[in-house]
């Protein structure tokens, strides 16, 4: 496509549509962050005090898999518009989910309405989280990376107003377990979005219109049968389980998550197996992919501990009197979205100015090792709460800020370069690759945390703290290889020894 001059300098020196784009997600992010600032302290909250009752363990086990879940049906919900509805229409299907969902949590019965909306607002996160950022991509020429990177900075940005202003809103709601109250307010940021998505749709320029490959007849009927048949067959195999008397929360996470590493692996073999329009010079640059999304996985691992392991550790642990006013658990996981709204339009100038002499996997590489010294310095945080006394709110305000400078460098450079390497005729449905990694460490993080209780906290943390440190030095060691894979420039000595 071709810009107008006055478009690109319409909106930060970026196309108009990226103003629709940034607004619907900030919104969307208010109510996710929101919710997510007090599942945890929900669902393991006393009854008596309106929660669900569950132990730490099968809470967190549950919030894993929950977020997993999300961005595992990130994978669907770029099927949908690459093959059914366009990227335009499945953004506003999944923010009207989204809605229902909050809606669902915010009913005063607990039980099924909460478990219901938990499934809806995955589903709709799904829809909507790969297609927005794909559409994002869709404002630049192709050979435009340096614009790309900066715009989808400047998106990120977005993303973590929402997160900043959801996660201050939500908790403070709830104090007084107004559970359902708080639930509300994340409804009605969702609200918001979908109404300034649909108001200001013009901006896009018929971006996202329209399906890359709609189904044809044929392929319609065949996913109609499958459908079908699958939906009925999963509520039959859950019913059967329930009735056996073996069914239990912390064994359905389980299942759900080994399902969501199994995912992955089946889609990549899909890609790699038959031609599915995929070129061999595609297929080259997905090779190098797949260890980029290694490393995403092993980053996002830990990094969404904050709203499980490390919100307890808040909630249980941590001196939250500052000053006299004591601090929600809930807000201390703003420390990572106000540092991203100060940073990132650092970030964004910075690797505007580096254009490519940074890599994609040096950035990866960069954002590991930081995310493995963020959980060193939880270990030791730790190790000095185990000896009874609650520490210094200022451990966790570290570690958040040494995790908000890898996420900096990870996840636009990884939105960019899922949409840099997606082959054409997955173009949509490789954005949800990109969640897919999310998805993977999330459930692999939720189930990780049952380790608590036979080893003690600073151990658990050294151990993810030494698994991250050794996947960023693999990636530094790999960062030239992984280039020419990619297709881009040989890398300069001087990236090589960084």
């Amino acid at each position: 496509m071709t810009h107008p001059p006055a478009r690109e300098k319409s909106f930060f020196g970026h196309p108009r549509g990226l103003a629709t784009l940034f607004g619907t997600e900030m919104w969307e992010r208010f109510s996710y962050y929101g919710m997510r600032s007090i599942l945890v302290l929900f669902l393991s909250a006393p009854a008596v005090r309106g929660g669900m009752g569950l132990s730490e363990t099968t809470a967190v086990g549950v919030y894993g898999v929950y977020i997993g879940s999300v961005y595992l049906l990130a994978l669907a919900g770029g099927w949908m518009a690459d093959r059914l509805f366009g990227p335009r229409k499945t953004v506003l299907y999944g923010a009207i989910v989204i809605m229902c969902g909050h809606l669902s949590l915010s009913a005063p019965a607990a039980g099924a309405f909460v478990w219901l909306g938990l499934v809806l607002v995955a589903l709709g996160s799904g829809m909507l989280k790969p297609n927005i950022a794909a559409m994002v991509g869709d404002l630049y020429p192709p050979r435009d990376d340096a614009r790309r990177d900066s715009g989808y900075t400047i998106f990120f940005l977005g993303i973590n107003i929402g997160a900043f202003a959801g996660i201050m809103a939500v908790p403070w709601l709830q104090e007084g377990d107004r559970w359902h109250l708080a639930f509300g307010a994340a409804a009605a940021g969702m609200a918001i979005g979908l109404g300034q998505y649909v108001l200001r749709g013009r901006h896009l320029a018929g971006i996202g219109e329209e399906p890359e490959h709609r189904l044809t007849p044929r392929e319609r009927a065949r996913f109609r049968l499958t459908l079908g048949i699958a939906v009925p067959g999963v509520a039959l195999a859950l019913t059967l389980w329930a009735l056996s008397g073996t069914f239990t929360i912390d064994r359905f996470t389980l299942v759900l998550a080994l399902a969501t590493a199994a995912v992955p692996l089946a889609y990549f073999l899909f890609l790699f197996n038959g031609s599915h329009e995929i070129t061999p010079e595609e297929r080259t640059r997905l090779r190098a992919y797949v260890w980029l999304f290694l490393g995403a996985a092993v980053f996002w691992m830990i990094y969404d501990q904050a709203g499980g392991a490390l919100t307890l550790f808040a909630q249980n642990n941590t001196d939250l009197d500052v000053m006299g006013f004591s601090v929600p658990p809930g807000w201390i996981n703003n420390v990572n979205s106000l540092a991203i709204i100060i940073l990132a339009p650092v970030f964004a100038d910075v690797f505007l100015k580096a254009g490519d002499r940074v890599s994609a996997p040096a950035k990866f590489a960069v954002a590991l090792l930081l995310v493995g010294l963020s959980f060193v310095v939880m270990s030791v945080a730790a190790g000095i709460a185990s000896g009874g006394v609650r520490v210094s709110i200022m451990w966790l305000i570290s570690v958040y800020l040494i995790q908000t400078i890898g996420e900096l460098f990870l996840s636009p450079a990884g939105l960019s370069v899922t949409n840099k390497l997606a082959p054409r005729a997955f173009e949509n449905q490789m954005m949800g690759v990109w969640y897919l990694a999310i998805s993977l460490g999330d459930a692999v993080g939720g189930q990780t945390y049952r380790l608590t209780a036979v080893v003690p906290m600073p151990a658990y943390y050294l151990g993810l703290a030494l698994a991250a440190v050794a996947a960023g030095v693999a990636m530094m060691m790999s960062a030239r290889r992984l280039r020419v894979l990619m297709g881009d420039t040989a890398a300069r000595p001087a990236e090589v020894r960084a």
